[in-house]
């Protein structure tokens, strides 16, 4: 009976783990659902961009405030986590702060910095969490962000601050059992925050206080698994995801468009018929109406997408009126996705048609017209995704396989096929204004 919480404590944390690695597949597998894209090859860039940008954060701090709190909450975050560790040795061994012989007064340091860290966490998430759902920030207010959007951001918060409540009171208790000389409770830590916490128990005696330290013990190692797998529904999977998706975002200029190789091939054999370039088959199908058309990077950018709205709030189409936001262009990509999920699920892993697509049944072609391709939303994104090639691709859809474009751009197209410019003139008539000055 002696081994029985380090039995179940095993259990629990393979359970834990084994799901949350199952849900990495299931990610990894509905993005390769995309196609292959040709990506720059410069791995030193890539990862001095990851390191700089995801790392770093350093598009986050593009504005200073938001961006240092958001620093202290990531950072504090992952270094309280290295705790993990030794809770983790603790619980399979049955030991108590196993690491503290090893490091000597260094462990001292480190308790005493992680609760420091986690009182940090604390303001910065009451802070985040009244810019939510006190102050009236208007890109927080999107129709896109009204039920489980706000709902996510919010129990995210609620998360973060049980998980530093409870580290906080375990110290507290543990301080109180340490210097009750209590077996297995080696005097260990330093405690510049829990201890104002410790009035609350003093009053406890020590079987109460090993009662609740062990239970602010299992249910912080409880919170954190849930919060393990609770990121698979979330949007705050951009946590893991920020890395690759930076390390895999474009290198080429803003600029510049993915040119369709067949498309370039064909214009090539038109304006140079004697041109040594063959003509290809043509694909299936030119630009994107559903998932399965977008690349696996575009999947990527959807799933890690923070929905934080900064990509919407520089969009001049959106502060125009249009209906167009690019943070939900990226929300519904998802949505889409998730759905299509489903369908794989219950399907054994094949996807049997459901009759909607991510054109018209999720994003509008308003939207899609809508869109100036400026590339502010591209550019303001703190993790490098990018809408607007999602955009491009299914306007790409629209133009080539539907012919449904705005009745402007397709007088212009057709001008430009018959006259070889975009306006109504005929060659020979081009330079007649010249006659009348």
């Amino acid at each position: 009976m002696a081994y029985l919480p380090n039995l179940l404590f095993s259990v629990l944390l393979i359970g834990g783990v084994g799901i949350f690695i199952r849900n990495i597949k299931r990610i990894r597998r509905n993005i390769n659902l995309g196609n292959e894209i040709p990506l720059e090859k410069n791995s030193n860039l890539r990862w001095k961009k990851m390191l700089l940008v995801a790392f770093g954060q350093s598009k986050m701090l593009d504005r200073p405030v938001v961006g240092i709190l958001h620093l202290v909450v990531y950072v504090g975050f992952i270094l309280i986590n290295i705790e993990l560790l030794e809770i983790i040795l603790d619980g399979i061994t049955g030991s108590h702060r196993i690491l503290a012989p090893f490091l000597g007064s260094f462990y001292n340091f480190l308790i005493a910095a992680f609760e420091v860290l986690a009182l940090s966490v604390l303001v910065a998430v009451f802070f985040f969490w009244t810019r939510r759902n006190l102050l009236k920030i208007r890109r927080f207010l999107s129709d896109e962000m009204s039920g489980w959007p706000k709902q996510d951001a919010n129990y995210i918060l609620y998360f973060e601050v049980v998980l530093m409540f409870l580290f906080l009171a375990m110290n507290a208790t543990d301080q109180l059992l340490q210097q009750g000389a209590v077996k297995g409770y080696v005097e260990a830590g330093s405690f510049p925050v829990s201890q104002f916490l410790v009035p609350v128990f003093r009053s406890f005696s020590l079987d109460l206080l090993q009662v609740l330290e062990r239970f602010f013990w299992w249910t912080h190692i409880i919170g954190i698994l849930l919060f393990l797998n609770y990121l698979y529904y979330s949007k705050h999977l951009h946590i893991l995801l920020a890395f690759p998706n930076t390390f895999y975002s474009s290198l080429a200029p803003q600029g510049k468009f993915y040119v369709n190789p067949h498309i370039k091939t064909e214009i090539e054999l038109m304006l140079n018929p004697s041109s040594e370039t063959t003509s290809t088959a043509p694909p299936e199908k030119f630009g994107a109406s559903d998932v399965f058309d977008l690349n696996w990077v575009q999947l990527m950018n959807a799933y890690s997408c923070t929905e934080c709205g900064r990509c919407t709030s520089v969009c001049p189409a959106h502060l125009t009126g249009k209906k167009l936001s690019p943070r939900a262009v990226m929300m519904k990509t998802r949505d889409r996705l998730e759905e299509v999920e489903k369908n794989l699920n219950k399907n054994k892993g094949q996807f049997i048609s459901d009759g909607k697509q991510l054109l018209n049944d999720y994003i509008s072609t308003e939207e899609l017209w809508a869109c100036t391709s400026c590339n502010a939303c591209v550019d303001e994104c703190p993790i490098e995704i990018n809408p607007l090639s999602i955009i491009m691709d299914m306007r790409q859809y629209l133009v080539l396989e539907q012919s449904a474009a705005p009745t402007e751009l397709n007088s212009m197209l057709s001008n430009i096929e018959n006259n070889g410019a975009p306006w109504p003139f005929s060659n020979q008539d081009r330079l007649q204004w010249a006659n009348e000055v």
